[in-house]
């Protein structure tokens, strides 16, 4: 099926006051441009409120206009994902149709996504109680204190547990929004979005949200490190050890490692696997390559520790993973 072809994804937009405009810009950058010649399938974006004739009041003088009404989010023949953006004030008091239909649509099965302090409204709707989540780092202690029934991860960019999605602050809801598209769509649709925004095409939840770098030696260290990365990403079929790559950046494993850590968010090793990973779902997905010689490509060594990671990362094989992206861009676990 082409992208020209495809059933769109139907994204649902809530809205209602207080919604960040950044966040609101986000979803309809990544879900509302027209990417079909460029292999994108298509999506249908719409913006939900309770009154889809009253326009929803944004900070600095912005407003939206909604097109559909909440009950656009009930069932699963309408909505495939629902998006709550980040909110401005996590003290506000917000409408209860609004809460009513996020626990409707999370009832149904339709995945729900936040960004940024929209942890905040999905927390209100009960719809993070005994679930980990995530918010802005500096919104973290307040989510688990006014919500104790929370698992707050407060370093992590984004989280999933059983269907429900949450997001760190600004930049990490970028990474979230793409992460849902790669999930849904595969590794080489979220990297020609991500290309035509101008931003990185894949960090892993598990990063840090907050990396320091108080001092000229730490962007020293940084530089050297960034040239570590670009060598072990063009020559990811090569075996790498993080002693090999310390020597490349003239340090000591240690001092390596924990640089390295500071500097990314991530130790070396899960970084390069991520990479691995990464650059094996696009052989897949790009490629006729057989199995083998996707996991040599792609510096797995063998196609039985591709199929590991696969199954560690992605919770599918190889096998499976290409058998729904080499062709199709509609079978995943975010759009059913």
């Amino acid at each position: 099926m082409t992208a020209d072809h495809a059933t769109p994804q139907r994204i649902a937009l809530l809205a209602f006051p207080g919604i960040r405009a950044f966040d609101v810009s986000v979803i309809t950058e990544v879900w509302g441009s027209d990417r079909r010649t460029r292999g994108v399938p298509p999506f249908e974006l719409r913006r939900v409120a309770t009154d889809p004739a009253t326009p929803v009041p944004l900070r600095g003088g912005l407003h939206l206009t909604p097109d559909r009404p909440l009950d656009w989010l009930d069932g699963l023949t309408t909505t495939d994902l629902v998006l709550v953006p980040g909110i401005e004030d996590p003290d506000a008091d917000f409408p209860p149709p609004v809460l009513d239909a996020l626990r409707r649509a999370h009832t149904a099965g339709i995945p729900v996504a936040s960004l940024c302090a929209g942890a905040f409204v999905l927390a209100r709707a009960g719809l993070l109680d005994h679930r980990r989540a995530v918010t802005h780092w500096h919104l973290a202690a307040t989510l688990a204190e006014r919500h104790p029934q929370v698992t707050v991860e407060p370093e992590a960019l984004y989280v999933e547990d059983t269907g429900i999605w949450t997001s760190a602050g600004t930049a990490a809801g970028i990474d979230l929004c793409l992460h849902l598209v790669r999930t849904a769509h595969g590794a080489e649709v979220a990297a020609t979005i991500a290309r035509s925004m101008v931003t990185a095409p894949f960090r892993t939840g598990t990063q840090a949200q907050f990396i320091e770098r108080p001092t000229p030696r730490a962007d020293r260290d940084a530089d050297a490190l960034a040239a570590v990365r670009a060598h072990a990403l063009a020559t990811l079929d090569q075996p790498h050890t993080v002693a090999g790559l310390a020597a490349h950046a003239g340090m000591s494993p240690r001092s390596f490692a924990r640089h390295f850590q500071a500097t990314t968010g991530t130790t070396p090793l899960h970084w390069l696997i991520t990479q691995r990973v990464a650059a094996a779902q696009k052989l897949l997905e790009l490629t006729d390559h057989p199995l083998p010689e996707v996991a040599r490509r792609a510096g797995f060594g063998s196609e039985v520790t591709m199929r590991q990671h696969f199954a560690t990362h992605l919770a599918t094989s190889p096998r499976d993973y290409r058998n729904a992206f080499r062709q199709t861009a509609g079978n995943s676990p975010i759009a059913r």
